[in-house]
């Protein structure tokens, strides 16, 4: 892609996105997540009623009289994309593909984030990291990141959620709202550092899928190729057997993903290819809302 085909590229993601965000998203996103946590603001005389375990006892035995410490609502977010670029991300039969419909709301979730002033980070991941840009504010950095994500390479080999997110824990010391975007077809066990995050930040799962990976058309026999293992095979889609294998390895990885999300206490949002996506974000940003 050239310089000017990805600028085209670029703008008109722009404006398919940041009204959608503006208009629909951007009250939601800021009365769904209230911040991050609460920071220190200034130390005051203790007063009848103040709970006891916000007394500082350093500056009540300094000054031998009790005083408590007072606490803010940080407003300001963060807010990291965790992105899935591995082969299986490249694929798509009906509307689009999942890596082009993945930087749509990826562009939609960065736009209602900049619109509250907040800061955006993007991490791209395959097997292995792909790129890292730290958060930061504007929107320039917000088509910078749109731009990362038009212009991502086929990248070669498998998905390692757990390695992203062991990553991602390790470079976000502090609390941030991070969306997992994913098909979350992953073979590696990943419970243990999704935990982990999910504890640190406030994590959620979108899981990204395509109708021919939930089920097989019977059209005969035709030649299929793992975009992950690069392995090909024949397969008979005539046979019952065989679709109803196929079916099974899908309900099972996304069995698991939906099981591990919950047992982490992390939310998730499940979008398809061939439905509109802004639907199901506008439930899950109500969905916060309403708790």
């Amino acid at each position: 892609m050239t310089t000017q085909e990805l600028i085209k590229k670029v703008r008109k993601i722009e404006i398919r996105t940041k009204g959608l965000s503006n208009q629909i998203f951007s009250g939601e996103y800021h009365s769904a997540f209230k911040g991050r946590g609460m920071s220190f603001s200034e130390v005051r005389e203790y007063q009848f009623g103040d709970d006891i375990r916000a007394i500082d006892w350093n500056v009540t035995a300094r000054l031998n009289q009790p005083y408590v410490k007072v606490f803010e609502e940080e407003r300001e977010l963060t807010v990291n994309l965790i992105v899935d670029v591995s082969p299986s991300s490249f694929f798509g039969t009906v509307n689009q593909m999942k890596s082009d419909l993945i930087t749509e709301i990826c562009a939609v979730l960065a736009f209602s984030a900049v619109a509250n002033n907040d800061k955006v980070g993007l991490l791209l991941f395959s097997d292995k990291i792909q790129k890292y840009i730290p958060p930061k504010k504007g929107k320039p950095h917000i088509l910078r990141i749109i731009r990362e994500l038009i212009d991502t390479k086929y990248q070669e080999g498998s998905t390692n959620i757990a390695e992203a997110l062991r990553y991602f824990n390790n470079v976000n010391k502090k609390k941030s709202i991070a969306f997992l975007v994913s098909d979350f077809i992953d073979d590696n066990p990943y419970k243990d550092a999704l935990n982990i995050a999910g504890k640190r930040h406030d994590l959620v799962g979108i899981h990204i899928s395509d109708p021919r990976e939930k089920a097989l058309s019977d059209i005969g026999l035709i030649k299929v190729k793992d975009a992950e293992s690069g392995k090909s095979a024949w397969l008979n889609t005539s046979s019952s057997r065989v679709r109803k294998a196929y079916r099974e390895r899908y309900d099972k990885h996304h069995t698991d993903f939906k099981n591990r999300f919950r047992k982490s206490g992390c939310d998730t949002i499940e979008i398809n290819t061939a439905e509109p996506y802004n639907k199901q974000l506008m439930n899950f940003f109500k969905r916060r809302e309403a708790r």
